[in-house]
């Protein structure tokens, strides 16, 4: 149970989202370590919710298995504890399942449920965005949770194995790389909503840029995108180059350094740009919106291709 009234609100509107980690859940499970996979799992669900202006209030977890580890349930769900304190959000409940037959030995599945609020004039859309506001990007902590099946295969064509060192990571392995957890964004983008200037937030999950910028171009407005204006986590680089990935499926695929979008009126720009360093952000202006022209949404110029759809 949430107690609703007791939040502080005076007239909610209910925002709910669910989701997964994906096969980054393959990767958690060859390396054995699980701790940080939780986070991502409550970061997926709570970013969704923001980009509506709402506050994430409380999590539900569903975590299935052949035969429950201890030790790896203990750490996974440490782990979502520690990502509904980053989200500022309740973790009341949840299923852990026993599936065997379902599920290979050592097997697992995660899937998440998250619930917030926002006050009714309060919502965000598509509606408030205008020609000539900026486009701030957020920068990623590198591949987040989508396009796991292409960095699987992408390790698989080269040989390398999790424990091996990453040549463009000092230190660290590739599954140290990659098990990186999703940023959590709703603390700054919360704060960066409360200056007014933010007229419409977008997860950049799978699709990348590419697919989810549109959810917040209204009608007649489009959005141009200069990709050499941030330089992505190495991790990206390796990735392209590795695995003869070009530009656009990159875009199409990861979010190639940019975990989250603003769209802020070019007034409000130093605000909230303030804001969300004042938090812990990298921001990055990476475009603006246009009048669209014929029936261009996005254009995206990268270092080697002027994208149109």
């Amino acid at each position: 149970m949430f107690d609703l009234k007791a939040a502080g609100y005076s007239d909610p509107i209910l925002v709910a989202g669910t989701d997964g980690v994906g096969t980054k859940l393959m990767i958690a499970g060859a390396v054995g370590t699980h701790d940080t996979i939780g986070i991502d799992l409550v970061a997926m669900c709570a970013n969704d919710l923001v980009v509506q202006g709402a506050e994430p209030l409380f999590f539900l977890d569903y975590f299935a298995s052949s035969k429950l580890d201890v030790a790896a349930g203990r750490a996974i769900v440490n782990g979502i504890a520690e990502g509904c304190r980053q989200a500022g959000c309740a973790l009341i409940g949840g299923e852990t399942a026993e599936m065997p037959g379902m599920y290979a030995p050592g097997d697992y599945d995660l899937a998440g449920f998250c619930v917030g609020a926002v006050e009714r004039n309060q919502v965000l859309s598509s509606a408030a965005v205008r020609a000539d506001d900026v486009i701030l990007g957020l920068a990623s902590d590198g591949v987040h949770s989508n396009g796991f099946s292409l960095v699987r295969r992408v390790i698989e064509h080269t040989g390398a194995t999790y424990g091996d060192a990453a040549p463009f990571a000092d230190g660290q392995t590739f599954g140290e790389v990659l098990l990186t957890p999703t940023r959590m964004y709703v603390k700054s983008c919360l704060a960066a909503v409360k200056t007014g200037g933010v007229h419409a937030l977008a997860h950049i999950t799978g699709g990348g840029l590419i697919e989810n910028l549109p959810r917040v171009l209204p009608n007649g407005l489009g959005a141009e995108i200069d990709c050499t204006a941030w330089t992505p986590p190495a991790v990206f680089q390796w990735l392209a180059d590795a695995g003869g990935i070009n530009d656009v499926e990159m875009l199409r695929t990861f979010n190639c350094g940019i975990g989250m979008v603003l769209v802020c009126a070019a007034e409000h720009v130093d605000m909230v740009t303030k804001t969300l360093n004042d938090a812990g952000e990298t921001v990055i202006q990476i475009g603006r919106i246009t009048l669209r022209s014929g029936d261009t949404a996005i254009t995206i110029r990268t270092p080697e291709v002027l994208w149109q759809s």
